[in-house]
């Protein structure tokens, strides 16, 4: 047993910390045993865990846990980058919300990553040719979580997005490796146009809390966008943008705004 947990360390050290959290937290409230176990500790690796934990957020009666836990399992086996970006995307959360002092509660119970690993199934599917079952994604990602995430989108791993409530991300947009959201971001479009037309944001680039990016515009690499802009040009590489209409108030203040986190818009930050 001693040598099996050992290579289990070495392989995949999040997953590891994550069990290790997990008999902890069992420990200190047996009211979520259940729950705990089920969720990880009945698993032997983060993808059996997060195709677990997906089917049980999205099942429904319109569709149960077993085909979508059958769906999922196709998806991490046939795409080793899906499980890649799922681990990349749980280091950022525990990396930079503070609100965050576990591994295991993103898994468990923080939507905005679960929102994303369910995005990336329906991603999945959407490659595979099978985009009415993304489409299902999609809708039931949204009616859970309050994330309208176009399976068509492509995004990046060590994705942060803090409570995301409300966020909207279209068909064509794009965003890059560790990037970081708060609730109520839109990547949207400007009008009824059929091609691509959705904002492509760089890497390490931080969207404040209600931001609005509109259109086929590029939002440079580690540049910040203020909480309450509306972005309808393009933005520059490490430039902080503020406003409505959003306009370059400075420089993005740091090297990786959207690892630190830092907001405000005057000072030092």
């Amino acid at each position: 047993m001693a040598e099996t947990k050992t290579k289990l360390t070495e392989i995949d050290p999040v997953w590891s910390r994550i069990r290790e959290e997990a008999q902890v937290a069992v420990q200190e409230e047996p009211l979520l045993g259940g729950l705990v176990h089920a969720s990880v500790l009945h698993h032997s690796g983060l993808a059996e865990a997060l195709a677990y934990r997906t089917s049980q957020k999205l099942a429904s009666s319109e569709m149960s846990e077993q085909i979508l836990r059958e769906i999922t399992d196709e998806a991490f086996s046939s795409d080793p980058t899906i499980l890649q970006a799922s681990r990349a995307d749980l280091v950022a959360v525990r990396e930079r919300d503070p609100a965050c002092h576990r591994f295991l509660q993103p898994l468990l119970f923080f939507k905005g990553y679960q929102a994303i690993q369910s995005y990336r199934i329906g991603h999945w599917l959407w490659h595979q040719g099978r985009r009415d079952m993304a489409y299902f994604i999609q809708m039931r990602v949204s009616e859970t979580f309050g994330v309208d995430i176009h399976p068509a989108a492509k995004i990046g791993q060590g994705i942060m997005i803090d409570h995301a409530h409300s966020i909207v991300i279209g068909e064509t947009a794009v965003v890059g490796d560790n990037v970081s959201m708060l609730h109520s971001v839109t990547l949207g479009g400007t009008g009824k146009e059929d091609d691509d037309r959705h904002p492509k944001i760089a890497d390490g680039v931080l969207i404040g809390a209600g931001a609005k990016v509109l259109g086929n515009i590029k939002v440079g690499h580690c540049s910040r966008i203020a909480a309450g802009s509306v972005v309808l040009e393009e933005v520059p590489p490490m430039k902080t943008v503020a406003g409505v209409p959003a306009k370059i108030v400075g420089e993005a203040g740091c090297a990786q705004p959207s690892v630190t986190m830092h907001q405000l818009i005057n000072g030092t930050h």
